[in-house]
């Protein structure tokens, strides 16, 4: 694959502060040396790759192939075997990124793959096996992404697709970015089917993979409490900043930060 193909060019500005909060005993790195890995920014629901731009235009400054790939956002099983096939078209180190829904998505999509040196979540679902979103997304209160806070449309042969509200995109989905950001992001936003909330999630790979996690303290579609969760439970490296659910949109250089960390480090 060509260094053209595997660039995504663009970039934002933005400022963030916070601490690395917690690291894992068995995460014992050093430096990694060579070329630097391939970093692959996977999207949740609601959203398409265009929310990595800020992120992605400060990477690709410093120097690392970046894609950003569309996720289906048909299912776990079936978005988690799309990019797992399109991880095996990458040759050398990857760092694997989600926010949100992509989270379960890279969870399982690079089980099994060597090239995948770590994991990064972005305000993002890390299921264990057996796990479900709607499990996780109510496990702790304070999500108002509720039912009432979607639209439902049907499509194909019983199958049903979930938007936000226009009237409610903002404040659940994306506050600290600003109003004409969020109305375009509500105009062009891809649903998610809605069977993803009950799918299962398969074998983790945070269990052999090192992880790091971007905690949003003002999300509130993903309870921060079940953000800080799941990371603990992993054993990630943990940042936390004063971001909406949308952190790698308010916050690029911070997640940016996170991701470079990540991949500056191996096994």
């Amino acid at each position: 694959m060509t260094t053209t193909r595997r660039t995504l060019l663009t970039g934002s500005a933005a400022i963030a502060s916070s601490g690395v909060l917690g690291t894992s005993a068995a995460q014992a790195h050093t430096p990694a040396k060579g070329p630097k890995p391939t970093v692959v920014l996977v999207h949740g629901a609601f959203a398409d790759a265009s929310g990595w731009n800020g992120v992605a235009g400060r990477l690709v400054r410093d120097g690392y192939p970046v894609i950003a790939p569309a996720n289906p956002l048909r299912g776990v099983s079936s978005d988690s075997a799309y990019l797992a096939s399109v991880l095996a078209t990458l040759g050398g180190p990857v760092v694997l990124v989600g926010h949100s829904y992509g989270g379960i998505v890279i969870t399982n999509a690079a089980a099994g793959n060597p090239n995948v040196t770590a994991l990064v979540y972005v305000a993002a679902f890390m299921p264990d096996q057996g796990e479900t979103l709607l499990g996780l997304q109510t496990r702790y209160p304070g999500s108002q992404l509720n039912e009432a806070a979607l639209d439902f449309r049907p499509y194909g042969d019983g199958f049903v697709d979930g938007y936000i509200k226009k009237e409610v995109f903002r404040g659940v989905f994306a506050g600290d970015v600003p109003r004409a950001t969020a109305e375009l992001m509500w105009a062009g936003q891809r649903p998610a089917d809605t069977r993803t909330l009950g799918e299962p999630s398969g074998t983790p790979a945070w269990k052999t993979v090192p992880s790091w996690y971007l905690v949003a303290r003002e999300d509130r579609v993903l309870p921060t409490a079940a953000q800080r969760f799941m990371a603990q439970r992993a054993g990630a490296r943990v940042r936390e900043v004063g971001a909406s659910h949308v952190a790698m949109i308010s916050q690029p250089a911070a997640t940016a930060d996170l991701i470079k960390r990540a991949a500056r480090h191996k096994v």
